[in-house]
């Protein structure tokens, strides 16, 4: 079993499908755990990169400024915002992507919607992702489309394909907890990745097994 950290998620929905199947799971956030873990860490993920991991899972990085339904702001900022902070924002969303996608880690997996061109230039090393998935691949009917960047990891293989394209989450009320339920990772989604990619080897087995 491996070190899994799961960046930029509060919920704990990712963590949680990979304790089950017996990983040493951790996610870190900005926000405290929803479920109170003691396996969360809160702060910047990056402070945390160096410390060992076996695969790194970024569910839910800042997108509202790499993605191609944000581009417009970057030349008509909304009202209250100025197009120098729009490109800050920009260039700062950029950056902990690349931090993430760059990171030393074995195995990495990043979601995130379809990134527009300004996006693609600032972030280093950056590749085209693998895969895009939906959440009605994986027992949820509803439609919402995810990229995975993928390193070492194969693409993921729907599990229960199920009828319904609602897209709940972009319906939703205006609130002020939109935003987290518009991050909510699928819990169908996360299981797959716990089956899929949780028995493939990682380097703290091969580790165990050099030194037996």
């Amino acid at each position: 079993m491996g070190r899994i950290l799961v960046a930029c998620e509060f919920s704990g929905i990712v963590r949680r499908a990979f304790a089950a199947r017996g990983h040493d799971a951790w996610s870190c956030d900005l926000l405290p755990a929803e479920d109170r873990s003691n396996k969360h860490i809160t702060g910047d993920v990056r402070g945390i990169l160096d410390d060992g991991w076996d695969m790194l899972i970024v569910a839910h990085p800042p997108c509202t400024r790499l993605c191609n339904s944000g581009v417009r702001w970057l030349s008509a900022p909304p009202a209250g915002r100025t197009l120098d902070e729009m490109w800050a924002d920009l260039d700062a969303g950029a950056a902990l992507f690349s931090d993430l996608w760059n990171a030393p880690v074995e195995r990495i997996a990043v979601e995130n919607p379809v990134m527009h061109k300004h996006a693609k230039a600032r972030i280093r090393n950056y590749q085209e992702p693998v895969q895009s998935v939906q959440p009605w691949q994986f027992g949820h009917g509803e439609t919402k489309r995810t990229c995975l960047w993928l390193k070492n990891l194969p693409p993921l293989v729907p599990t229960n394909i199920v009828e319904g394209r609602e897209p709940r989450v972009h319906h939703m009320s205006p609130g002020p907890d939109r935003w987290k339920e518009r991050s909510r990772f699928f819990p169908g989604i996360a299981e797959a990745m716990a089956d899929q990619w949780g028995e493939l080897p990682l380097q703290s087995d091969l580790f165990e097994r050099a030194t037996a």
